[in-house]
Formats: C-alpha cells, sequence, structure tokens
C-alpha cells in the first residue's frame, strides 16, 4: 500500500529544511569563491596577483573537467537506488572539510597550490552535491508550487550569503584584530573567516539530511565501482541519443542554459574586478557590494517565483536576459561609480530569477526517476562551456583596450543564450509535470 503523502505543515517543513542547504551553502560560493578567500589566494598568497590569477583559472578550470566528465555519471548512481539524501550528505561533507583544510594556507606563495587543491577539490564536490540537492527538489514540488520553492531555495542561498558577509565583515575583517585574535599575520584573518564558513555550511545542511525523502525507485547502486561508472556514462550516451530524436527541446533547453548561465556566472565572477580596476573600490567597499548584490538578487528570486509559477519558467528567463543585457550597457560607457552601483543591483535582482527559473524549467521536464542524471546533464552543460564568459570578457578587453569593455563580451554571451532559449517550447515540461501529479 502506498505511504499517504505528507501534511502540508510537513511538506512546508521539508521545503524551508531543503532550502538552508542553499541558505549554507553560500559560505562557499559568496566567501570562500567571489569575495574573500579566492582574492586573497591571489593577491596575498601567490608571488604575483597575476600569477596567482593565472593558476586559480587553471586549476578551476581543472575542476570543471572533473565535473563534465563525472556529474551525468553521479546523478545516475544517485538516482539508482534513490539515494540523493546520502550523496548530498557526503559531497556536503568533502566540501566542508576542503573549507576547513583552507585554515593551513599561509600568506606565502609555498602555500599557493595547497590553497588551488582544496578549492578546486571543493569545486567539484560542491557541483557533485548540487546534483543531489536538485534531485531532491524534484520529490518535494509539486507543479503548482515548483516555481515558487525553486525561487525560495535561491532567495534563501543570496540571503544567507549576505548575512554571512555582514557578519565576517563586522567581527572579522573590518576590524584590527578580530574575533579569535584574526589578525593579518600570516593571513590569519581570512583563514579564520575559512573556518567560519566551513562551521556554518556544516550547521545548515543539516536539516535536510534528516527530512529529505529517501524512497527507493527502480535500479541498483550496486556492483564493481568501474564497471558501474563505465555502465553509467553507456546508458548515458544512449540518453543523449534519445534525447536527440524524442526530447529535442530537452535537449536544446540544456544547450541554451549552458550559455546564459555561464554568462550569469560571469557578471558575479568578474563583478569585484571590475569594481576594484575601473572603479577603484576598496576591499571593504567591495564585500558591501557583494552584500548588496545578494541581497537584490535573493529579492529577485523570491518575487520571481510567484510569477514562474503563474506565467511558466521560460517568460521569467527571456524577460531576466533582456533586463540583464540593457542594464549592464551603462557599465561600458560610464567611469562613475554610481553608475556602476545602479547596474549592478539591476543585473543581481535579475540574475536569481534567472536561476530559479532556469532550475524549475528543468524541475518540470524531469521526473523523480531521472532527477540525478538530468540535474547531472544541467552541472555538466553548464561546465561545458565555462570558458565562453571569461574568454568573451578576456577578449573584449584585449581588442577595445580597457577594463569595462569586458562587459560587452559577457552581455554577448547572455544574448546568444537568451537567442537561443526563445525557440524552445514549454509544452514538454508541462506534460512531464502533469504525469508526475497522475502518478
Amino acid at each position: 500500500m502506498p505511504a499517504s503523502p505528507p501534511s502540508p505543515a510537513a511538506s512546508r517543513l521539508r521545503i524551508v529544511n531543503w532550502a538552508l542547504w542553499d541558505w549554507g551553502s553560500a559560505s562557499f560560493n559568496a566567501v570562500i569563491i567571489t569575495f574573500v578567500f579566492a582574492p586573497y589566494l591571489t593577491k596575498s598568497v601567490a608571488a604575483t596577483e597575476e600569477a596567482g590569477s593565472s593558476a586559480l583559472g587553471w586549476s578551476m578550470a581543472a575542476a570543471g573537467f572533473v565535473i563534465a566528465v563525472i556529474a551525468p555519471a553521479a546523478g545516475t548512481r544517485a538516482d539508482a537506488g534513490g539515494r540523493h539524501r546520502l550523496w548530498l550528505g557526503v559531497h556536503t561533507g568533502i566540501v566542508v572539510l576542503t573549507m576547513f583544510g583552507l585554515f593551513f594556507v599561509r600568506d606565502s606563495p609555498d602555500y599557493l597550490w595547497l590553497g588551488l587543491l582544496l578549492l578546486a577539490v571543493g569545486s567539484v564536490f560542491f557541483e557533485f552535491a548540487e546534483v543531489s540537492y536538485n534531485g531532491i527538489m524534484v520529490r518535494i514540488t509539486t507543479p503548482d508550487n515548483v516555481g515558487k520553492v525553486s525561487g525560495f531555495g535561491w532567495g534563501m542561498g543570496y540571503v544567507g550569503g549576505l548575512v554571512l558577509l555582514v557578519i565576517l565583515l563586522v567581527l572579522v575583517i573590518q576590524p584590527e584584530v578580530g574575533i579569535l585574535g584574526a589578525s593579518d599575520v600570516d593571513g590569519l584573518r581570512f583563514r579564520i573567516v575559512a573556518v567560519l564558513a566551513a562551521v556554518w555550511f556544516a550547521i545548515f545542511a543539516i536539516p535536510v539530511l534528516f527530512s529529505a525523502p529517501g524512497a527507493k525507485v527502480k535500479g541498483t547502486s550496486g556492483g564493481h565501482p568501474i564497471r558501474a561508472f563505465v555502465s553509467d556514462y553507456a546508458g548515458l550516451v544512449r540518453r543523449l541519443v534519445r534525447m536527440w530524436s524524442t526530447e529535442h527541446q530537452t535537449l536544446r533547453f540544456f544547450i541554451a542554459s549552458a550559455v546564459f548561465r555561464d554568462g550569469l556566472a560571469a557578471i558575479f565572477s568578474f563583478a569585484g574586478v571590475l569594481a576594484a580596476g575601473s572603479y577603484g573600490f576598496s576591499a571593504s567597499e567591495i564585500i558591501i557590494l557583494g552584500v548588496a548584490a545578494n541581497v537584490a538578487a535573493g529579492a529577485g528570486a523570491m518575487i520571481a517565483g510567484w510569477f514562474d509559477d503563474r506565467l511558466g519558467p521560460k517568460p521569467v528567463i527571456i524577460a531576466g536576459l533582456i533586463v540583464i543585457i540593457a542594464g549592464g550597457l551603462p557599465i561600458l560607457f560610464s567611469a562613475e561609480a554610481a553608475v556602476f552601483w545602479a547596474c549592478a543591483l539591476i543585473l543581481s535582482f535579475c540574475v536569481g530569477p534567472v536561476q530559479a527559473s532556469s532550475r524549475s524549467f528543468l524541475a518540470r521536464i524531469t521526473t523523480p526517476e531521472s532527477a540525478g542524471e538530468n540535474f547531472g546533464l544541467y552541472a555538466t552543460t553548464g561546465r561545458a562551456v565555462s570558458f565562453l564568459g571569461p574568454a568573451m570578457f578576456a577578449l573584449a578587453i584585449t581588442i577595445f583596450g580597457f577594463q569595462r569593455a569586458g562587459t560587452l563580451g559577457i552581455l554577448i554571451v547572455l544574448a546568444v543564450g537568451l537567442a537561443l532559449i526563445i525557440p524552445v517550447r514549454p509544452d514538454a515540461p508541462a506534460h512531464s509535470m502533469q504525469a508526475r501529479t497522475e502518478a
């Protein structure tokens, strides 16, 4: 006899617990990768900023390659036994350990490669964790609330990032001697930041590991690991061939979203670089920019969830991309900090909705039995073109000779993604979600 569905209160609690993982994971994305620790590596640990930036780029490229190769099979393994919760816990635990490991990265070139290795390993397993995390979303949502839930998760991530950034700014970064004796000696200030970020992630990852559904689905996750991996990839190749002939719209969505998501990632990746290089922001001002950007993106993601559920994800994606492209153009022509602030907040407000609705779009396409595989493909396609944003940013600067011109390169990537998503028909997601409801 099938289990009865959870009560509305229990469903809401599951959703909140699920979204708390997004809240906690911002400690890795916002603090470690974007605003605090990675800049510490390139500016204070590396012998020169140029050498550090180049090494960071190569290490992240290597991490992206590993993700592209392994993520789909990792998702299929999770699908095979319905073990998204298990693998979310394992992969999150590894990410937290790499963050703790960053405490040992002192401000000397001798520690650069340790820091880069830990960042790369953390990035790989963070992507793997997101595959299972997104797979859980398929099991806790319905056709009526999937957009709202996806937006709520993204919003929680942004809000969690801003809360943590404010805490770290006040307690660790700004004081001459911060909490736990944080100072500039041996880079201790930034090493303590890494430890506090790890604790933050670990605490807020716990609720979903106890409340997420873990029902078994058809299949097995047993067998020799290598043979299982090869078998999973053979199945993946067959899936791609089948998608080309019978799920063409889904495949087109993967391609389009990979392009515009890379442009969205580039916005956050280079916002701090532009703020410092073209507009003269100090380190504290960059963190304040990060706080404001997270507020705007979180608000946008939560608000857009309402429109997603009523209009569908595609209109939200298209509208968001159009506003981002238009809002980024003034950066090309103005060196005024006020203009950059206004544009940054507009872009941030729209980045959240586009990201959330992209995930919602895929959730509407996906059945629970293929959640891990599809979100593994989602991660893989995104990583497969992850060079586009950085390459176009650098190429535009090379051609035009000033840093703000890099914005044009990113906007071109977003425009290509917009052109690719417009022809994708949203009828396939609706049929899939209807089938999930009737099952």
